[in-house]
């Protein structure tokens, strides 16, 4: 029965965002598309213990359509939760037939130019997205609390305004594309290191990365597009050798570059080179740069620091960030040596207070140069959360001893 519940708890998590995507569209709320998700899974948990149905988003999916139009008999519900629930209704013409995926349709619309930045990324990450408050928090760097704020001042905003819930006009997408290309830049960082559980979420991941695709096609002749996609599937490529036979971290000077996805890296140099073309030099772009850097080097070695520090440069001018300030700290290490490293970290701690690789890379650099790492790597290990990191720290610790 364990083992059950931890399968179906698994496709819940993994499967919410796209249900909830498809509900949204066609009951016009989120509240609603909620409601009738956690009323599918409830079901689900008696029927399913005779066996996982082949499709279970199908399967949830169903079953939420079925509450949903239940309730929509009791007019206090109708009132209050789906308004749009009638049967022609969901069967509306749409305003964008080119984008037929869910959960693009639904980050547009909730990146409504009516709510703030911080709330449009937030609550996108929450309903399509299906992150928790606290990986939500995670991304911003800031506490859970605020995320839920957030999410609950839009959703109030959306409710008090009557926003529609509705794909915007062609015109209408580029105002809402920076919170989109957010969207799909922090489903694919969850994906890439999560907070709890293994090490990887490919899910997430494979996610964004469709989604960046899906937007490439859409907008053709954004710069930024193809670098968001560049930079995905350059990291995308190296995914599986980021951890060992045990799901431990590896190093990128640890990995084996000849099991590198070549058919990845290939897409994402083309894509940049597409970035390039359209103009290039934005936040996405100039990261993509630093991704085809590490992915065309033929070894750690022979890795051009000089220009990924290059790019960090680049790349700080445009986003002035403690994080991006934290990864040109470790490009001037590379190239110029720890000290200098160390110096580039200048006055981060601050900012970075809570974030456990500004402490890692601090031990890094002072274990380089021969200094005393354990408090650092202690305080590192207090804060990470991902249990590959957290055994990566232990090590680290145990080899000081």
């Amino acid at each position: 029965m364990a083992e059950l519940t931890h399968a179906i708890a698994d496709i819940v998590r993994r499967e919410k965002s796209r249900v909830v995507a498809s509900l949204v569209r066609r009951l016009g709320s989120i509240d609603a598309a909620e409601e009738a998700f956690q009323e599918a899974v409830l079901a689900a948990l008696p029927s399913w213990r005779s066996g996982l149905p082949t499709n279970p988003a199908a399967w949830l999916t169903t079953a939420a359509k079925n509450h949903a139009r239940d309730a929509a008999r009791h007019q206090r519900v109708v009132d209050e939760k789906a308004p749009l629930l009638v049967e022609h209704d969901m069967a509306q013409a749409e305003t964008l037939d080119s984008v037929s995926d869910d959960q693009l349709r639904l980050s547009f619309t909730c990146c409504h130019p009516a709510l703030t930045l911080d709330s449009q990324v937030a609550l996108t990450l929450k309903v399509v997205a299906g992150l928790t408050t606290d990986e939500i928090a995670r991304a911003f760097l800031c506490p859970e609390k605020t995320v839920s704020q957030r999410i609950t001042r839009a959703k109030k905003t959306i409710l008090d305004r009557q926003l529609p819930y509705e794909v915007p006009e062609r015109v209408e997408l580029p105002e809402r594309l920076a919170s989109v290309l957010a969207v799909v830049y922090l489903v694919f960082n969850e994906g890439h290191t999560t907070r709890q559980g293994p090490l990887l979420r490919l899910d997430l991941q494979a996610d964004a990365l469709r989604l960046a695709r899906l937007l490439c096609d859409l907008l053709p002749n954004e710069s930024e597009v193809f670098g968001l996609l560049a930079l995905i599937a350059l990291s995308l490529a190296r995914a599986e050798t980021r951890t060992d036979e045990h799901g431990d971290l590896l190093l990128l000077s640890e990995q084996d570059r000849s099991r590198w996805d070549r058919a990845r890296i290939k897409e994402g140099l083309l894509s940049l080179q597409r970035a390039r073309r359209l103009g290039g030099g934005g936040t996405y772009a100039l990261q993509a740069e630093i991704s085809a850097c590490h992915a065309t080097a033929p070894s750690w070695e022979d890795t051009e620091w000089s220009q990924i520090l290059r790019f960090y440069e680049q790349l700080l001018a445009r986003e002035p960030s403690p994080v991006v300030a934290l990864n040109r700290a470790v490009a001037v290490c590379m190239h110029s040596g720890p000290a200098a490293g160390l110096e580039a970290l200048g006055e981060l701690e601050a900012a970075l207070t809570s974030y456990h690789l500004f402490f890692a890379l601090r031990a890094d650099f002072r274990s380089r140069l021969g200094e005393d790492a354990r408090a650092d790597y202690q305080r590192a290990l207090s804060l990470a959360r991902n249990a590959s990191e957290r055994r990566f720290l232990q090590k680290k610790i145990d080899q000081l001893d």
